[in-house]
């Protein structure tokens, strides 16, 4: 199965319902085949969707082209064409992607913690498959790839739901994995998109949990607070990236400036991006004036507390709701602080739990900032921007939580997988 349609009409709901169903079925069935497959009949379903990609070149963009026709008429604009398009070039990286992945270790049937007991037995866990895995994404096409390749090699079957605007591209891509899982003798079931772009369609997908084990939201707040708030499944999400850089008083002044400039400005419509820079009073006078003229030089609108703005005249007044604002936008909230104390006071009161980071030379700091701030990446020198499954070693990422249980963090292949208990004994009985 490649992409499954649903013919509009009066009882299109129930139709919806019934294909969910169906799909949530086959999905389930799939499930346990896909949980026994080796690393090597995996690894070798990557490489043959990989090679199917190549070959249907001609398709994927004949299927694009209707869905970047269709998003120009409905007046999608520029940004959203660009990540809508699939040209050659993210065809490569999608190919690129799934032999990454391929050469990647296999978590599933790892085993670890194994110990003796008094009683003569061995206890230790063994990692598996979460089972089916619902992925619920917006425009992108690649991200069909980045999720069906990722939860291949974890041994899940997944049902992927993507946006409306790439309904076309993502039904290439589809038929494209299918190919590859029948040549490598996995079922084609392993891997379904939902062919219609009928809301019902979500909704059936986050409240079966006969047949879902988990469900993976990427896109706006919007789509992810409403999953949350209906589904019946558990779900790895997070909604906002409100992330900080904090330059303390014994930052090297280089590695400031370029962490503070890059951690805004290399991307602004990204989640691991910063949002509110936090000062220390001692250098403030130093680094912001530099700081802001390299913001302005990038269309940086800076938004500061009393302090920043008696430092600089043209950044508009900082209001509480900007602490508790993610951008995603060339717009920055400055904070001069009294001291680290302070800067984890504001971020412990504000941060979305995403990524935060301490610029310093002071080791104890450091090591103070990394052990109380709560978030799922903290970082010591270095730019939030980091803050990815590629840039972790992770080869491609599922998502980013911001949760606390099962997965934090971006999510790869060992996130895709849970433990189980595993025991050896040799006739013992509990006494």
């Amino acid at each position: 199965m490649s992409a499954t349609k649903v013919e509009p009409g009066s009882n299109e709901v129930e139709s919806t319902q019934q294909t969910m169903q169906a799909m949530g079925r086959a999905a389930r069935a799939a499930a346990r085949l896909m949980a026994r497959a080796d690393t090597r009949t995996k690894n070798a379903a990557l490489k043959a969707i990989a090679a199917e990609l190549d070959a249907q070149r001609p398709q994927l963009a004949a299927a694009n082209a209707i869905d970047m026709q269709n998003g120009r008429d409905n007046g999608l604009d520029a940004a959203l064409l660009d990540r809508l398009q699939l040209n050659d070039g993210r065809i490569d990286a999608m190919i690129e992607g799934l032999n990454q992945i391929a050469e990647l270790p296999d978590p599933v049937g790892e085993v670890s913690d194994l110990k003796y007991r008094p009683s003569g037995i061995q206890v230790g866990k063994m990692r598996v498959p979460l089972g089916v895995v619902g992925i619920i994404y917006e425009s992108r096409p690649n991200v069909t790839i980045d999720a069906a390749s990722l939860c291949l090699k974890s041994g899940n079957a997944t049902i992927l739901r993507g946006g409306k605007e790439a309904l076309h591209s993502n039904g290439a891509i589809a038929a494209c994995v299918a190919a590859g899982l029948k040549q490598a003798g996995l079922p084609e079931t392993a891997v379904q998109v939902v062919g219609t772009s009928d809301r019902a369609a979500v909704g059936a997908l986050i409240t079966m949990p006969e047949y879902v084990d988990v469900i993976v939201p990427r896109g706006g707040k919007g789509l992810i607070e409403r999953i949350s708030s209906e589904a019946r499944v558990p779900v790895i999400k997070h909604l906002d990236g409100i992330c900080h850089v904090y330059l303390d008083d014994r930052a090297d002044p280089v590695k400031a400036f370029n962490i503070a400039l890059n951690a805004k400005t290399h991307r602004y419509g990204v989640c691991n991006a910063m949002e509110t820079l936090l000062v220390a009073e001692g250098v403030a006078a130093e680094f912001l004036p530099k700081l802001a003229a390299a913001y302005a030089e990038k269309g940086v609108e800076l938004r500061g507390c009393d302090k920043t703005r008696a430092i600089l005249a043209d950044a508009l007044p900082a209001t509480d709701e900007d602490w508790a604002t993610e951008y995603l936008a060339p717009v920055l909230a400055i904070r001069v602080v009294d001291d680290m104390d302070t800067a984890m006071d504001h971020i412990a009161r504000y941060s979305s739990g995403h990524t935060e980071s301490i610029v310093t030379e002071d080791y104890t700091r450091a090591r103070r900032f990394m052990a109380e701030v709560d978030s799922a990446s903290v970082m010591v020198n270095a730019s939030t921007r980091f803050a990815d499954g590629f840039e972790y070693g992770l080869g491609a990422e599922i998502g980013i939580s911001t949760d606390k249980i099962h997965a934090r963090g971006p999510v790869g292949l060992e996130g895709l997988t849970s433990q189980k208990w595993i025991v050896f004994g040799d006739g013992q009985i509990r006494e």
